[in-house]
C-alpha cells in the first residue's frame, strides 16, 4: 500500500511539471496581411505547435482587405517562415497546424464582415471541435480598433456563451496620448469587460525582463538593499542600432516617446521599481506596477527642458558603415523635428526610492543594440586603503542585460595579484545561455500562450497603460511648444543634453 501511494504522488508531481495545454478554440487576426502576422504570431504559433502546447483543435482565422483564398494565405505563412528559419521548419508539424489556418477577406469597418465571419466560426465550431472560444487579436491601424470592437459587439461576438469564452487582443500603441487612451478604453469597455481585455506589450514576454522580478523577489540578498538606504541611482536603456528603415511615416506620427517610452521602458520602470506582490497572480503585479506610476512624480511644463531631452540623430557612421540622417530617411519630413531619441529624469515619490532619481533613455541610431537596467549603489562611506591604491575603484553597479546578451553583471571591488594592495573594479557575469540548457521561448510564444490559457499577468491593464500616459502627458504638452529636437551623430550614445542631464547632478550615463 505505502508502495502505490508513492507511485500516485510520483505520478501526481509528475503531472504537476507538465505545462498546460490550452482549451481548444479560434484566433481571429484583424489585419492578417500586415507584417506582425507573418513574422511573429503564426511562427509563435508554430513553435507551439511543435512543442506539443497547442490544442489539435485550434485554428487561426485571418482577416484582411487582400483578396486571398486559405491556400495563397497559407503559403504567404510558410515562405515567411521559411525566410526566418532557413531549413529547420518541420514539414509534418506544418502540414498538421496549417491545416488549421483559414482567411476570410473583409473590410472590417462592414457589417457584413462580421455576419460571414460569425457564421464561419459556427462552421469551425462544428468541424474542428473549437468549443465555441474564441480569441479577437487587434493587428490593424489603431485608427480601425474601436470600429472592430464596436462590429464585435453588434454581431454578439463579445458574448461569452455556453462555457465558451471570448477575449480581445490590443496590440499597442494604447492611444497616442492619455485623452485617446481614455476614450480607446471607454469605447473597448462598452462591449468588452476588463477581464476579457488583454494589451499586449511583447517586451513583457521577454525571459530576462521576467527574470527582473525573479532576480529581486527569489534572493534574499537583493531586496534587502534594493531602496534609498543603498541605491544611488538608476538607469534604464533601451538602445538600437537601426534607423527608422521603412518605418519613416509611422516614425513621423509617434516618436520614440510614443513608440518606446510609453511602453517598452515604463514597464521595465515599473517591475524595477515595484514592491513585492503578494503572488505571481495577474492582480496582485497590476497592482503594484500600478502604484510605481502613481508614485512617480509629474514633471511640471515648466520643467520640461530640465528633466527631459529630446533628440534625432544626423548622419554618422554605425559599425563602420555610413549611415544617413533621419530627415534623409523615406517618408520623413525635410525639416521634421520627430524625436528618435528620449532621456527622462524621473522621480518615485514613494518610501522605497525617495530621492533617488530614475534616468530612462531610448534611441535609434546608437552604437550598438542593448537593453538594461543599472542599479549603482552609494559608494563606500569610507575605505582604509590609500587613495593611489584605490584609483581605479568605482561604486558597485548591478546591472540586468535584457538584450541582446541576456543576463546579470555585478560590480564589486576585488583586489589586484601582486604584493601591493591595489584595488580595482571587476564584474561577476551570469550568462543565461551558458547557465540554463533550455532554450528562451520568443516573446509572443509566452504571452501568446498566456492569452490561451486565460493568464493575464504579463498584460497591461487599463489604468497601467493611462497612468503610463499621464507622466508624459507634460512632456509632450511642452515639446509641442518647443518642437526643435538636438541633434547627434549616428554611432553615438546621443545629444550632449543628455549628458548634461545627469551632469547637473554629479552623474554619467553608463556606456553599455
Amino acid at each position: 500500500m505505502a508502495e502505490m501511494r508513492a507511485v500516485r504522488q510520483n505520478v501526481l508531481r509528475d503531472e504537476e511539471r507538465l505545462p498546460p495545454v490550452p482549451d481548444p478554440g479560434v484566433m481571429v487576426i484583424f489585419g492578417a496581411s500586415g507584417d506582425l502576422t507573418a513574422r511573429k504570431l503564426v511562427p509563435a504559433l508554430y513553435d507551439l505547435a511543435a512543442q506539443r502546447r497547442l490544442p489539435m483543435e485550434f485554428a487561426v482565422v485571418g482577416i484582411s482587405r487582400t483578396e486571398m483564398s486559405h491556400e495563397d494565405f497559407r503559403k504567404k505563412l510558410l515562405d515567411t517562415l521559411e525566410e526566418q528559419r532557413a531549413d529547420s521548419v518541420s514539414e509534418d508539424v506544418w502540414a498538421s497546424f496549417s491545416k488549421g489556418i483559414f482567411y476570410l477577406p473583409g473590410d472590417s469597418k462592414k457589417p457584413e464582415t462580421y455576419e460571414e465571419l460569425k457564421g464561419f466560426l459556427k462552421k469551425l465550431d462544428a468541424e474542428r471541435g473549437t468549443s465555441g472560444n474564441r480569441i479577437f487579436y487587434l493587428s490593424s491601424s489603431p485608427s480601425l480598433f474601436p470600429a472592430i470592437v464596436e462590429r464585435l459587439g453588434e454581431a454578439g461576438m463579445n458574448r461569452e456563451e455556453d462555457g465558451g469564452y471570448s477575449r480581445l487582443v490590443i496590440e499597442k500603441p494604447f492611444g497616442r496620448n492619455l485623452d485617446s487612451a481614455v476614450d480607446l478604453n471607454g469605447d473597448i469597455r462598452r462591449y468588452f469587460g476588463e477581464k476579457q481585455i488583454y494589451r499586449i506589450d511583447h517586451y513583457l514576454g521577454k525571459e530576462t525582463v521576467q527574470n527582473i522580478m525573479a532576480l529581486r523577489f527569489s534572493n534574499g540578498i537583493f531586496e534587502p538593499v534594493w531602496n534609498q538606504h543603498y541605491v544611488d541611482h538608476v538607469q534604464i536603456t533601451v538602445a538600437e542600432d537601426i534607423g527608422v528603415g521603412t518605418r519613416g511615416a509611422f516614425y513621423e506620427e509617434a516618436g520614440a516617446l510614443r513608440d518606446i517610452v510609453q511602453n517598452h521602458l515604463m514597464q521595465v520602470l515599473c517591475l524595477t521599481a515595484m514592491e513585492p506582490p503578494v503572488a505571481f497572480d495577474a492582480d496582485s503585479v497590476r497592482e503594484e506596477k500600478v502604484k510605481v506610476l502613481k508614485a512617480v512624480r509629474p514633471i511640471p511644463e515648466d520643467d520640461v527642458g530640465e528633466a527631459a531631452v529630446r533628440g534625432q540623430y544626423d548622419g554618422g557612421w554605425v559599425f563602420g558603415e555610413g549611415a544617413r540622417g533621419y530627415r534623409e530617411e523615406e517618408n520623413v519630413a525635410p525639416d521634421s523635428e520627430t524625436e528618435t531619441y528620449v532621456a527622462l529624469k524621473l522621480l518615485v515619490d514613494n518610501w522605497r526610492w525617495a530621492g533617488v532619481p530614475f534616468y530612462v533613455r531610448a534611441g535609434k541610431r546608437m552604437p550598438k543594440k542593448a537593453t538594461e537596467i543599472s542599479i549603482q549603489f552609494h559608494k563606500t562611506p569610507h575605505t582604509p586603503f590609500s587613495g593611489p591604491d584605490t584609483e581605479g575603484l568605482e561604486p558597485n553597479v548591478l546591472v540586468i542585460r535584457v538584450q541582446p546578451e541576456e543576463g546579470v553583471s555585478l560590480k564589486i571591488g576585488a583586489k589586484v595579484p601582486g604584493s601591493g594592495f591595489e584595488v580595482r573594479s571587476v564584474n561577476m557575469d551570469l550568462l543565461y545561455g551558458s547557465a540554463f540548457l533550455e532554450e528562451a521561448p520568443d516573446a509572443y510564444q509566452r504571452l501568446l500562450l498566456d492569452l490561451m490559457l486565460g493568464d493575464p499577468t504579463l498584460f497591461i491593464r487599463a489604468d497601467e497603460a493611462e497612468g503610463a500616459w499621464r507622466i508624459l502627458q507634460p512632456v509632450m504638452e511642452g515639446w509641442s511648444k518647443n518642437a526643435h529636437a538636438a541633434r547627434y551623430a549616428a554611432g553615438t550614445w546621443g545629444p550632449e543634453e543628455a549628458d548634461d542631464l545627469l551632469g547637473r547632478d554629479g552623474r554619467k550615463w553608463r556606456r553599455p
